[in-house]
């Protein structure tokens, strides 16, 4: 079978996200997978070439998986004749300039969430590939997630009957860095670098609710700092510029709500570090990364309100596990081929730019809600046609 080589420029591959999700389980999967067959029997056969701007680190993943490609200078990974893709996962306030001289240059391009670090510079991006003919598209991991999958199969069959609501805990605890190193980077605090949980994750939530559930119509949040020192990856003492928790009311069309806490100091007393629950008049949902748990009408119990006497009903016990029904590959995985469909045999696709857009637009509303403490109303955005 003939492959089809596709040169990728990958910047940012020296980061955790880049490198682990991208890299390694995405490209180099693929390529371990024997590459991706297409609508007319090719193989799609991804050639990554690695960008960044730590020479010794660049070598030292290139060394590790036996990759021959790596540069520090972008424009000359945008001139390679092969390379047809460029891919961003810099921090968000970097990312402006490689997608503007990629799409210069006729590059198609996907890149990590946000899109940009503002709405209109991420508005910009989706109407300059528009314009110069170019795919684009924008991580939206979630989506693919099994839990996720699950959920949405549900939603699709009529499972709950009218959606009601849906209700999210997302976080855990990352530590200060003092006596014990922190899960995160320091810059995640600092809102001069691009930092601040509500940017991260109202972009998540815009894609989930939208896809899920219908568009979002208007946005209360609250954004705060509950831890305000930290430590760096140096061991230095430094203020915490950036929110690390949002709590978020978000009105969907046909009278849906949905309220989401985010938080990076919150014990988890869960199953996973995220749980969605949607109730319907049918029947309600819980949904985690991979399980899903449901709960028809039929079966609910007559809860009764009692506080004199102690709880003997287990709650938890009527509820049944969704199965999976089919194998579910890593989600950043499940993107990249779709994506790579889309570019080389124009497969449907419906998460480009604009659709990144609309996850920043929210998280714009939310911090001018936070900042302001009342509703924003989230206006529409009509699609630009690539």
């Amino acid at each position: 079978m003939a492959k089809r080589g596709v040169g990728i420029a990958l910047n940012g591959v020296t980061g955790r996200m880049g490198y682990n999700q991208h890299l390694v389980r995405s490209i180099l999967a693929i390529r371990d997978a024997g590459g991706i067959r297409t609508a007319s029997g090719e193989e799609i056969w991804p050639e990554p070439v690695l960008v960044g701007r730590d020479a010794g680190r660049l070598r030292h993943i290139a060394e590790r998986h036996g990759l021959g490609r790596w540069t520090t200078d972008l424009d000359s990974a945008l001139s390679a004749a092969d390379v047809k893709i460029y891919f961003d996962a810099q921090p968000t306030l970097r990312r402006e300039e490689g997608m503007r001289r990629a799409i210069e240059a006729g590059m198609h391009v996907y890149c990590e969430k946000p899109a940009a670090g503002d709405f209109a510079t991420a508005l910009d991006l989706a109407r300059l590939a528009a314009d110069a003919g170019v795919k684009s598209g924008v991580v939206q991991d979630k989506l693919f997630l099994p839990g996720i999958r699950k959920l949405k199969r549900l939603i699709d069959g009529g499972f709950f009957g009218r959606i009601l609501s849906l209700r999210g805990e997302f976080g855990y605890w990352v530590f200060e860095g003092d006596w014990q190193p922190a899960q995160r980077p320091s810059w995640n605090y600092r809102k001069e670098d691009g930092g601040g949980i509500l940017v991260d994750m109202f972009c998540h939530w815009q894609y989930l609710l939208e896809n899920l559930l219908g568009q979002v119509i208007a946005v209360q949040a609250l954004a705060t700092t509950h831890v305000p020192e930290r430590f760096d990856e140096g061991g230095r003492r430094y203020a915490s510029t950036a929110d690390d928790a949002a709590y978020g009311i978000f009105e969907i069309e046909g009278g849906i709500v949905a309220q989401i806490n985010s938080s990076w100091a919150v014990r988890v007393h869960r199953d996973e570090l995220v749980e969605f629950q949607v109730d319907g008049t049918e029947g309600s949902a819980v949904s985690g990364l991979r399980r899903c748990h449901v709960q028809h009408r039929a079966t609910t119990p007559k809860a009764v309100w009692n506080p004199d006497l102690p709880a003997t009903h287990d709650y938890r016990s009527g509820w049944m596990e969704v199965p999976d029904n089919e194998p579910f590959e890593n989600a950043f995985r499940l993107q990249w081929e779709m994506f790579l469909r889309h570019v080389v045999d124009d497969a449907p696709w419906s998460w480009d730019l604009l659709a990144g857009a609309r996850g920043v637009q929210l998280a714009e509303l939310g911090l001018r809600s936070s900042a302001e403490g009342r509703r924003i109303a989230v206006p529409s955005l009509e699609r630009v046609a690539v």
